[in-house]
């Protein structure tokens, strides 16, 4: 399944998504920049916002996402990745996907 597909399917469209997430020193709302699918395992990639909705650092988190496919009611649970290899699969397919969401728009930039 496509990126493109996963988002469809998950009720994604092209306006800017958030989830706010409670961590121990507080709560962080982050842009929900796309899920992605490696080895069968979904991946939700998130780029936390301050308080101005805006990130400085270009810094992106990348949690394990599921939802429970049998009842679309449930939210959907993050998990912290904590195996390197794991972790490492998902940012490269992150990369993959920003490389090809770039040649994306490179190819449908109208030539001047």
């Amino acid at each position: 399944m496509s990126v493109n597909e996963k988002e469809e399917e998950l009720g994604f469209d092209d306006e800017e998504m958030t989830v706010t997430l409670e961590l121990e020193d507080g709560e962080v709302t982050c842009a929900i920049i796309v899920i992605l699918t490696v080895e069968e395992k979904d991946y939700i990639v998130l780029l936390p916002l301050d308080e101005d909705g805006e990130n400085e650092d270009g810094d992106v988190w990348i949690y394990r996402y599921h939802e429970d496919e049998n009842d679309a009611s449930v939210e959907p649970t993050l998990e912290y990745i904590e195996d390197d290899d794991e972790y490492q699969k998902a940012a490269d397919a992150f990369s993959e996907y920003l490389e090809e969401t770039e040649h994306d728009e490179i190819v449908e930039e109208p030539e001047q």
